[in-house]
């Protein structure tokens, strides 16, 4: 079966997040009034990578399985990696957990035991901050994922597939994104070729759309093209999204439509959550 190889430190997997920073990206993510985009989505991908950290944690270290990039777009196209990571693209997964570019202290709410809610202080780290500038070269950001995944798929051929994140709230300014992702689609390891997942952060009010079948639902022609370059979700990525409520039929697609800060993160936590790994 395609997409049931094994993640092992002898053969580890990608998570590639194509981020977004256009000027557009201040304004208000949906479901909220001041929480602007660029700050929520940088909250979610910070909260993702400490908690797959935390799921490749063993008693001797964090373990390689994965190999992690982000890359950001709008005023230039470039790895976006804070701190001492700047500046690289693919990172083992253990150097990132050693390598933050800063701790925040947060307040989150817990149940105290007795029915009431106190405040707790964590320990937040942050290896991606929010930037908004500049316009929407998504096909240049694909591009780039394109010519760092072809090589690491050369050198990979029994690993589970790379995955590519992509949240964007606009249209690409540049001539992407429908032959750049049929590029990076294209790519594959023996078991199966490298997924495409798409979330569209709409600032029109309508109730999200997660995981659709169809484009038929959807809004603008924007959404439809992101729509239509996302894969269709392998079996096990379905039956994860089916076992955390979500409603879709077998021919559902990665892709997202105006999801809130919530809905981001349960979309990105099925996107990320790797069962096979060992």
């Amino acid at each position: 079966m395609p997409y049931s190889a094994e993640i092992s430190r002898a053969n580890p997997s990608v998570f590639m997040f194509l981020i977004d920073q256009s000027g557009s990206m201040v304004e208000p993510i949906a479901g909220s009034e001041n929480k602007r985009k660029c700050d929520s989505v940088a909250d979610a991908i910070n909260r993702l990578l400490h908690n797959l950290i935390i799921k490749c944690a063993r008693g001797d270290g964090v373990r390689n399985f994965y190999e992690v990039c982000v890359i950001g777009y709008g005023a230039t196209v470039a790895p976006a990696f804070s701190g001492p990571l700047a500046g690289r693209d693919l990172v083992p997964l253990s150097e990132v957990a050693s390598s933050p570019a800063r701790i925040e202290e947060r307040v989150r709410k817990v149940d105290d035991g007795s029915g009431g809610i106190i405040e707790q202080k964590v320990k937040f780290p942050i290896w991606f901050e929010p930037v908004a500038k500049g316009i929407t070269p998504m096909g240049t950001a694909l591009n780039m994922a394109c010519k760092i995944l072809r090589e690491w798929v050369s050198r990979h051929m029994a690993s589970y597939p790379p995955i590519v994140i992509n949240i964007s709230d606009g249209e690409a300014t540049d001539s992407g994104p429908v032959p750049q992702a049929q590029e990076l689609t294209s790519l594959a390891t023996d078991d199966g070729n490298v997924l495409l997942l798409n979330c569209h952060i709409s600032s029109q009010p309508v109730q999200p759309i997660i995981f659709p079948e169809t484009d038929a639902d959807l809004p603008d022609e924007f959404a439809k093209t992101l729509f239509s370059i996302s894969s269709v979700l392998p079996a096990s990525m379905r039956e994860l999204a089916l076992a955390e409520g979500f409603n879709l039929g077998p021919e559902a697609r990665g892709f997202a439509f105006n999801a809130d800060l919530v809905e981001l993160i349960r979309f990105l936590d099925i996107g990320t959550r790797g069962s096979n790994l060992r």
